[in-house]
């Protein structure tokens, strides 16, 4: 429940950073028209998200004829979690990975790599399965889009601020704003807006843990399965396809963020979650 409330205060948070930029570009009115731009790819990427996600990943959607063993697992597993059987798609890249998509548990996609297959045992790769199931039944696919929407609308928004601060210009409905607040929230709110979303992400994955543990039976198999992909990271062995805009959605981060900033990573330490999964951390 605590991650649930973190996640609700964090969105809030985000919404804020978007309606007080607007405000700081145009005021009252400014406000409304960043919200509603907000409204609008919100409802985009929601009916469009999933099939976007297969084709930048080049995920193949298979069925229970072409890769029988994991779609019986799959269905196994959707069953035990009380959800529709989402369809069961299969990524070409030796990289063990796996992610879930689309825009509710009725229309959702879990995918796994090849790497995944030939890398996992069958209770490991059931866990990495409840962790993705797990996403899909707290509808966390809608929610890391909507607060990439959100902070991708920060971004366009700071971009008008910065060029109108640059001008000279205020606009602020009468109220005689200064351009060099607008130029401030411009460069503030981007960051802002970053280390938001990744706060996100981090407890949505944390939820998944857990979420996984209880589909699965047992929060042993994700835990060596999370000791194998860090295994395979540390080799090398990366993912062909990984890229910025779907990083958020595998069950570890395809690409290297060494170095950088814990606040602005989209999963928590892996070696914590196998550590919180084995129960030596509350």
């Amino acid at each position: 429940m605590g991650n649930q409330i973190k996640t609700i205060f964090l969105l809030s948070a985000l919404t804020m950073v978007v309606m007080v930029l607007g405000e700081a570009i145009g005021g009252s009115q400014g406000l409304w028209v960043a919200f509603g731009i907000a409204l609008v790819m919100n409802f985009g990427l929601y009916w469009f998200s999933g099939p976007m996600v297969l084709a930048k990943t080049r995920a193949k959607v298979v069925g229970p004829t072409e890769a029988p063993q994991l779609y019986q697992l799959v269905e196994h597993l959707a069953q035990r979690a009380n959800l529709p059987v989402p369809k069961v798609a299969i990524v070409n890249d030796p990289a063990p990975n796996a992610f879930a998509t689309g825009r509710n548990p009725a229309h959702a996609v879990v995918a796994v790599t090849t790497g995944l297959l030939n890398t996992l045992s069958r209770e490991e790769l059931a866990g990495v399965l409840g962790h993705e199931l797990a996403h899909v039944k707290h509808r966390d696919i809608l929610i890391g889009s909507v607060a990439a929407v959100m902070a991708g609308v920060i971004m366009i928004l700071a971009k008008v601020a910065r060029f109108s601060s640059l001008l000279g210009h205020s606009r602020s409905s009468g109220r005689g704003g200064s351009p060099l607040v607008g130029l401030v929230m411009a460069l503030v709110a981007p960051l802002a807006a970053a280390i938001i979303q990744s706060a996100i992400s981090r407890q949505r994955e944390y939820l998944a843990d857990d979420g996984g543990a209880d589909i699965a039976g047992s929060s042993l198999g994700l835990a060596s399965a999370l000791e194998k992909l860090a295994q395979a990271a540390n080799r090398g062995i990366t993912l062909n396809q990984a890229s910025p805009e779907t990083a958020s959605l595998y069950i570890v981060n395809p690409l290297n963020f060494k170095g950088i900033s814990q606040l602005f990573a989209t999963h928590p330490p892996i070696e914590e979650r196998i550590n919180r999964l084995r129960g030596l951390l509350p």
